[in-house]
């Protein structure tokens, strides 16, 4: 094992980040502070990301269900082609008939598919929506290949469910259309995953030693704000609910010590010598100014995930920071007009 330490945060306000390792690259997206946009950016090293260009491949449709709050786009490699799935909605206003008093906002999941060998310059395809077999809230979707399966996991309202989301998994036919029904696997039920908010979101895929780890989040995206994980041996039937267990706490939690609040929302990658790499964003303040939706500073942060005898993670805690991160508090216009949050 290495004693590799990665330079924090690596990239500065993106939130819900992700992070593929492709031919000796890492790519970037993640949640952009306006939400009006996908962007990408590549690098050899995790702290080389936050200097690299970033490059806009999707902008957000001046109308319809694909024009408002882009959030969480996830870069994916399937068949040598590149998808992104990403959520997006058609308004920026949320049902007032939400559950606990808190508005659910109208997301669908969406796909975008690139042949092209650089998805920086390739053109990308809209895929449309993944038909998840309902129409309500859905959002988070990540994707992976098991025993040459691919599957989808994502959030979604269920609204005979008290909640604003729940995780579902099925198998797909291709890397836009579901080929099984939706299997719920979680929904929140303990005290930290409905503080604020009820939901289980932002879920990631990790296939190691013959088990399966899918982390997620939940709780409001402040301080309470934290990841919870479900496990399943890598042979068992991964669409049946029961292969897997629930962990009753957070693996994953905000450390004061260290100035770290919230984090959450995580993907998995390696190092070069193929350790697993947790990524994840955090702030360090727990006072936010006007709507924490448009707080740009989540950062994305990264750092080496041992395991245990056992082939267990040792989650640990959130690293300190390692280069300076802003300290304002500035709140962004809901249209974008503000642009002033750091790009570099």
């Amino acid at each position: 094992m290495t004693d590799q330490v990665i330079s924090n945060p690596i990239v500065l306000q993106r939130a819900d980040p992700h992070v593929l390792r492709h031919d000796g690259q890492y790519y970037f997206t993640g949640s952009y502070p306006a939400y009006d946009r996908v962007v990408l950016r590549r690098a050899e090293r995790l702290e080389d990301l936050q200097a690299a260009e970033e490059v806009t491949i999707w902008t957000r449709h001046e109308s319809g269900p694909q024009s408002h709050l882009i959030w969480a786009p996830e870069i994916h490699r399937v068949d040598d082609a590149w998808y992104v799935y990403y959520a997006a909605a058609p308004d920026d206003q949320g049902r007032a008939d939400a559950p606990s008093a808190n508005e659910t906002f109208n997301h669908r999941v969406f796909v975008l598919e690139c042949t092209a060998e650089d998805p920086l310059t390739g053109e990308w395809v809209d895929r449309g929506q993944v038909d998840t077999g309902w129409e309500s809230f859905a959002l988070d979707a990540t994707s992976f290949v098991h025993e040459g399966q691919q599957y989808l996991v994502w959030a979604q309202e269920d609204l005979e469910v008290y909640g604003h989301s729940n995780l579902y998994i099925a198998r797909m036919a291709n890397p836009w259309t579901l080929a099984t029904p939706a299997v719920e696997l979680t929904r929140p039920e303990f005290d930290w995953e409905t503080k604020g908010f009820w939901v289980n979101e932002g879920p990631s895929v990790l296939i190691r030693d013959g088990q399966v780890f899918l982390t997620y989040s939940g709780a409001a995206t402040g301080i309470d704000y934290a990841m919870g994980l479900l496990t399943a041996d890598a042979g068992a039937d991964l669409l049946d609910p029961t292969s897997w267990t629930k962990s009753a706490d957070p693996v994953f939690v905000s450390d004061p010590s260290v100035g770290q609040y919230g984090p959450g929302h995580n993907s998995f990658t390696q190092t070069d010598d193929g350790e697993t790499v947790l990524v994840y964003h955090a702030r360090t303040y727990t006072e936010i100014v006007g709507d924490p939706l448009w707080d740009p500073n989540r950062h994305a942060r990264a750092q080496v995930l041992p395991f245990d005898a056992d082939g267990d993670p040792v989650w640990g805690t959130p690293v300190p920071d390692a280069r300076p991160v802003p300290d304002s508090t500035e709140v962004l216009a809901p249209d974008g007009g503000s642009m002033a949050f750091l790009t570099r």
